[in-house]
């Protein structure tokens, strides 16, 4: 696995902000949160938690990149949410949502992953803020910690937090996400092929002790550890 860390506070203005690295990966991370919940949501009394994903111009390789928001990037936008939200209790939050925006400073495979790991940092931190104004501990408002990574088979080796030169010719590839112990979602295909069941629980096993490793390296940045 690459070298994980979480560097918090990198943005003065958010109430919530880390950047995640994975490698040569670099996700920006942070968590506003704002009064008023979306439509479907108001009289309720609950909060919602969103996410945005964008990939800066000089991101990747090759010149620059141009600013779009195109199908991919809604789809991962979308993943980032669900993840986020399995986080926090939404019934204890008042109408309150919290936007976590994700943008790629430089990729190299497991933008996502990253995206999801440093954005719960982040949203860690806001929802901290939240408690403190209203003499509540955080504790009341996270349901729980959230992490992810990638998985993989490249060339029949089993690889965890694929970088993209694994990425791009990985065999098997999955990104898992863990809400502590338990699983929130499985994302992944054969690329190049099927797999068996007994090798889909083995990706599963290394994912959960990468998991494992990135819960550590939160806790650390947080000072939780």
């Amino acid at each position: 696995m690459r070298d994980v860390s979480f560097e918090c506070g990198v943005v003065s203005f958010a109430d919530g902000s880390c950047i995640a690295s994975f490698g040569n990966t670099r996700v920006l991370c942070t968590a506003s949160l704002q009064e008023g919940v979306p439509p479907f949501l108001e009289g309720t009394e609950k909060g919602w938690v969103t996410a945005e994903y964008a990939m800066l111009p000089a991101s990747v390789p090759g010149g620059r990149k141009r600013r779009e928001r195109d199908s991919r990037s809604v789809e991962i936008q979308r993943f980032i949410g669900r993840s986020l939200r399995a986080a926090v209790h939404m019934d204890r939050l008042g109408e309150y949502t919290v936007y976590v925006d994700c943008d790629v400073l430089q990729a190299d495979g497991g933008t996502r992953t990253a995206a999801i790991s440093g954005g719960w940092v982040a949203l860690y931190q806001a929802l901290g803020s939240l408690a403190a104004s209203s003499d509540r501990d955080v504790s009341e408002l996270v349901a729980g910690q959230v992490a992810a990574v990638s998985v993989g088979i490249v060339d029949g080796e089993y690889v965890l937090d694929l970088d993209y030169a694994h990425d791009s010719v990985a065999q098997v590839d999955f990104n898992v996400v863990m809400l502590d112990n338990l699983i929130v979602e499985v994302q992944g295909n054969g690329e190049h092929g099927a797999f068996s069941r007994e090798q889909l629980e083995r990706m599963l096993d290394f994912a959960e002790d990468g998991i494992e490793r990135i819960f550590a390296a939160q806790k650390k940045a947080l000072g939780l550890a």
